[in-house]
């Protein structure tokens, strides 16, 4: 068998099977981080098979796309440093894929946080005017009560006299 032939199909199994090793790690671990960023399980379990979908043709297109090698390939020291060069190609690609994807939703994540924060519990159900500014203007209604302090020393009467 020629070495290149054999080159590409230890690229392509090589590559097909990290693909689908990062994916599952990265599907079954990042439910979790998802369920914390939608807050909604069913939400990020649909979010979770959708990124895997886009994670294995991203990926798997790369691999296809990147198969093909111009150079000479005459012997199995030479196919090693080509497929050597392939398989890391790939990890970087499935590295940079994986890094994007976190870092955007962290990002959807803070912002969902501070939007949440910045909501009050409960909507308010009316609305408290504002009072009359300055001392010219009196509330309408009855007054609370108030006792005049009294001089220090002396005690305080009593609401009968």
């Amino acid at each position: 068998m020629d070495y290149k032939v054999l080159m590409y199909l230890l690229y392509l199994g090589i590559s097909i099977g990290l693909t689908i090793w990062v994916a599952r790690t990265l599907s079954r671990n990042g439910l979790v981080f998802l369920e914390d960023v939608f807050r909604e399980p069913p939400l990020a379990k649909a979010i979770n098979s959708l990124l895997v979908v886009g994670f294995y043709l991203i990926n798997l297109g790369f691999v296809t796309v990147t198969m093909s090698s111009s150079k000479t390939v005459d012997s199995a020291s030479r196919a090693l440093e080509t497929l050597s060069v392939k398989i890391g190609l790939v990890l970087m690609v499935l590295g940079v894929l994986h890094l994007f994807n976190v870092f955007a939703l962290n990002k959807y994540r803070k912002t969902r946080l501070r939007t949440w924060a910045n909501q009050p519990p409960l909507p308010p159900t009316a609305h408290r005017p504002m009072p009359p500014a300055g001392p010219q203007h009196q509330m309408a209604g009855p007054q609370p009560h108030t006792h005049p302090m009294p001089p220090q020393g002396q005690p305080a009467p009593h609401p009968g006299q």
